[in-house]
């Protein structure tokens, strides 16, 4: 079995190891959403570190799905010096360099997007430690920037969203594949679609914020067409070689919600239409790993793995070294995100790799 620290090649390009970044919010864009020098000096340095991938905080492709102020836009050619120098820097420290590009769904509010925040039903998310979903319930508020940075950064009491229609998802269709070509016109190696955390791709899929009556709710098959679409339009506009990975919110972690076989045939059906990387995540309300201990997304990932012939990356409180290579050399995953850790300390990389060399 490979280690964290071995190469890794797949979709025409070749990881120096299986450490990656994260996409972790930083809250340092420009108003317009413009790249800043905070950020690219946030990436870069622990691209420097060593990782092998470095995968972009998320980038809103259309104004009306803008999940913060402070959030990185890809949906305006304006964005592509700010993009290209973000790009450049991380991939001149040796790592490959990925963009993350989503759609806030409800994860807004009017007064960030500009208009009614859109979901796929008029239900607004509810907190981590409420009950059922419904119209008056609200998002859960962030208690440190660690978790906001996990979380992408979303408005904690957004607006009750509109449902959106038909029209206005073929506009966020395209909007995802414009926003791609962005991404590769910047230099990125590769884009990720945010289908996780609670977002407007992972509100389609859950049975718990999707209660559309169309070919886009109901079976768990129309709940994932907007992914399958998504992922179709990304194809058309960048061609079958560019690498294209998906975080895919594998399972809600909230009673009634989406389940890990669902999660799991997502995953399938999203390789299968030209996904190169299965990023494993979960939890509808975002990533709560509070309690659970190192590694709790390691078994969703591990059922996502046997299900699918493409590299898969597991995230959700790992810090320790060891462990992070433990998961890849026991085959549970090709790939291990380390967010909290490495957002506390920049060198996280240079430090694991020093350690696993000095252990063999």
């Amino acid at each position: 079995m490979p280690t964290l620290v071995e190469p890794i090649s797949f979709a025409g390009i070749t990881l120096r190891n299986r450490i990656v970044m994260p996409p972790m919010w930083s809250g340092q864009a420009a108003a317009d959403g413009s790249v800043t020098d905070a950020i690219v000096e946030y990436h870069r340095c622990r691209a420097a570190a060593g990782c092998g991938l470095v995968i972009v905080e998320h980038s809103f492709v259309h104004p009306r799905g803008r999940a913060s102020t402070t959030q990185i836009g890809a949906h305006h050619d304006r964005m592509l010096p700010g993009l290209s120098r973000l790009a450049a820097a991380i991939k001149a420290e040796g790592a490959v360099a990925c963009l993350q590009i989503s759609h806030a769904g409800p994860r807004t509010s009017t007064a960030v997007a500009g208009a009614t925040p859109l979901g796929p039903s008029a239900i607004r998310h509810v907190p981590a430690s409420a009950a059922p979903f419904g119209a008056a319930t609200a998002w859960p508020r962030h208690s440190s920037p660690e978790t906001q940075a996990s979380e992408g950064g979303h408005n904690a009491d957004g607006d009750v969203p509109e449902e959106v229609t038909l029209p206005q998802i073929a506009e966020i269709v395209a909007a995802f594949g414009r926003a791609a070509v962005r991404a590769r016109a910047a230099g990125f190696d590769a884009v990720e679609l945010h289908a996780a955390h609670g977002f407007l791709l992972s509100q389609f899929l859950s049975p718990l914020s999707n209660r559309r009556d169309d070919a886009y709710g109901g079976s768990d098959e129309n709940r994932r067409r907007l992914h399958l679409e998504v992922l179709a339009e990304v194809r058309t506009c960048l061609g079958p070689d560019f690498p294209v990975f998906v975080r895919l919110g594998a399972s809600d972690d909230t009673p009634g919600g989406l389940e890990i076989d669902a999660g799991c045939a997502t995953a399938e059906q999203l390789v299968r239409g030209g996904v190169d990387l299965v990023d494993v995540s979960g939890g509808l309300q975002g990533s709560r790993g509070a309690g659970k201990g190192p590694g709790y997304f390691v078994p969703c990932a591990e059922a996502v793995k046997k299900r699918v012939r493409v590299p898969v990356i597991v995230t959700g409180g790992i810090s320790d070294p060891v462990f992070a290579d433990r998961i890849v050399r026991e085959g549970r995953a090709d790939l291990v995100g380390i967010g909290r850790a490495m957002l506390n300390d920049a060198e996280w990389a240079r430090k694991a790799i020093e350690l696993l060399a000095s252990s063999r």
